[in-house]
């Protein structure tokens, strides 16, 4: 089955000052082109990045990945726009999709193959750290409309996770997944 990937990077980062596909980490890498690649190196194709606040400069920044770019055109209403502009985005192909917000740091290799290994198109799959949820979160096809049709504001798929069956993974062991909303929540050498 072909799992693609989602990285939902359309946010402004008002509390951040600067959107956060534009932050640099440790390396300089750009959140977006470092959350791409992890999804990418753990056998994700395709790997979809919705864009929106500063597109062309993410688009800029994200040029020589193999990614495919989408843009959220009503990106300021929320999570849930990017959501639902990613997931029509989304070849034929995919039996399920990893999900994940740009915003995650912490975020490594081992936490998205762990999630990977339980996909499905009748799955959803949610990682925890220490209990508390996060992401990624895998959508399995059979999930994607009712997704789509409850993504409304900030709220993403929160509801509909709420409101069904998902698988929880224990990763925090191997990640940390706290999104970072201001500086000053931003990891050393992170900006």
């Amino acid at each position: 089955m072909k799992i693609a990937g989602l990285v939902l990077a359309a946010g402004a980062g008002r509390r951040m000052g600067t959107p956060k596909a534009l932050i640099r980490d440790a390396a300089g890498v750009t959140w977006a082109a470092r959350t791409a690649r992890l999804l990418t190196e753990a056998g994700c194709s395709p790997v979809v990045v919705v864009v929106g606040a500063a597109a062309d400069q993410v688009r800029a920044e994200l040029s020589t990945e193999p990614v495919e770019l989408v843009e959220a055109t009503d990106w300021n209403e929320g999570m849930g726009a990017s959501l639902r502009t990613g997931l029509t985005a989304l070849p034929p192909t995919a039996g399920s999709v990893v999900v994940v917000t740009v915003d995650v740091p912490g975020l490594t290799g081992e936490v998205v193959r762990r999630v990977v290994e339980r996909a499905g198109e009748d799955v959803l799959v949610r990682a925890t750290y220490l209990g508390a949820p996060g992401h990624p979160v895998v959508i399995g096809r059979d999930h994607w409309d009712g997704v789509i049709a409850s993504a409304r504001g900030d709220e993403g798929a929160r509801g509909y996770l709420r409101d069904h069956e998902v698988v929880l993974v224990e990763c925090g062991d191997v990640g940390d997944g706290a999104d970072v909303d201001t500086v000053g929540e931003l990891p050393p050498g992170h900006g």
